[in-house]
């Protein structure tokens, strides 16, 4: 049995979409699995990290705080080469790790955020508007809109609504329940088949998988309720990252991405694209890969001197352990482990030192 610290550096909180209703039920599992960092990386919205980092020290948790952005490099667009995301050639996830500037932004920074959290919630407006005509053209009523799925969501986690990032997922949610309530138990297949135009694959009555049903039917690229991203630019999000006291980190996807991404189709081609834009920092979500393929890319980024660490995301509702684990369960192999320990203590230095200094 492993001696080494159990960590992870990578859940979401509410309000953002999160398996947790509250900080405490996070923390209250971290430590009961023993945990002793546990990272949050949520969308454009800091107000949380204050409890979370009162909540987590108070059961001997250290915390790291993070944040994800959304960016797309043009010219792997244009060349048709995917990275991190499954849909969308030059669309890149990178994560800030252990942020020590988000409470007083710099100028720089604060104009990022705003560019970046004003683009998005004008597609999301727009999303939620679509999918209200197309759910009236399925014969479902609803007066839900943006403004009201925030107010919702603020209500639910007992938070102000300026916290409140909505994503995909609450959205669909949103909807998901207004079905659920409009259409009886015996009539939703039917009426999914209406609304999705095609057949669907869900149980009818487990509202998670209809949430995700109404988002690849209907949200999805090249559906009714698809409005295309405003992406900033890799340089842009490299900067607010910089600009928040962060270290800049790739979250690798690996065989989590069937087929493997151009971008990652190797490890030693994954590590040259990074150093190249920079990047000294890789995580991995190591429920979505096989300990082999885990261990491979590894030990690769490990030989080219990468920060490496890992997390398990927690941005569905699905309750799984906050350890993180290899898919189906397999453990993460000792060698693997004891990097991913140590990417979290760098992070962990880097946080205390950068504060210290600021």
């Amino acid at each position: 049995m492993s001696a080494l610290p159990l960590v992870n550096t990578h859940i979401h909180l509410p309000p953002n979409f999160s398996a947790f209703n509250t900080v405490d039920e996070a923390l209250d599992q971290a430590k009961a699995e023993g945990v002793e960092i546990l990272g949050a990386s949520n969308y454009y919205d800091f107000t949380v990290y204050g409890p979370f980092a009162e909540k987590a020290y108070a059961r001997g948790i250290h915390p790291l705080f993070g944040m994800e952005i959304v960016c797309r490099i043009e010219s792997l667009a244009q060349q048709g080469i995917k990275i991190n995301d499954p849909g969308n050639p030059g669309k890149m996830y990178i994560c800030g790790k252990a942020l020590t500037k988000f409470q007083h932004p710099t100028p720089r920074a604060a104009q990022l955020l705003h560019t970046i959290r004003s683009g998005d919630e004008a597609r999301i407006s727009k999303m939620v508007d679509l999918l209200r005509g197309l759910f009236h053209e399925a014969g479902i009523e609803t007066d839900l809109t943006a403004r009201g799925i925030v107010s919702d969501v603020a209500n639910a986690f007992g938070v102000p609504e300026s916290t409140v990032v909505l994503q995909e997922r609450h959205v669909a949610q949103a909807f998901q329940s207004v079905f659920f309530t409009d259409v009886p138990i015996a009539d939703r297949a039917e009426r999914m088949g209406v609304l999705f135009m095609a057949a669907p694959k869900a149980n009818p009555n487990d509202a998670v998988a209809v949430q995700a049903e109404i988002r690849t039917h209907l949200m999805k690229a090249g559906r009714g309720a698809f409005v295309e991203e405003r992406f900033v630019t890799f340089e842009e999000a490299r900067d607010l990252i910089v600009e928040l006291g962060g270290i800049v980190c790739y979250p690798v996807l690996a065989d989590g991405m069937n087929p493997i991404s151009e971008f990652e189709a190797n490890p030693k081609l994954l590590a040259s694209y990074l150093t190249d834009l920079d990047i000294q920092a890789v995580e991995f979500i190591p429920n979505r890969n096989d300990p082999k393929v885990l261990t491979e890319y590894v030990n690769v980024l490990n030989a080219n001197d990468f920060l490496i660490s890992a997390g398990t995301e927690h941005n569905t509702t699905d309750r799984i352990a906050i350890v993180p684990v290899c898919k189906g369960g397999a453990p993460i192999p000792l060698l693997v482990e004891d990097l991913f320990v140590q990417g979290a203590l760098q992070q962990r230095d880097h946080q205390r030192a950068i504060a210290v200094e600021g």
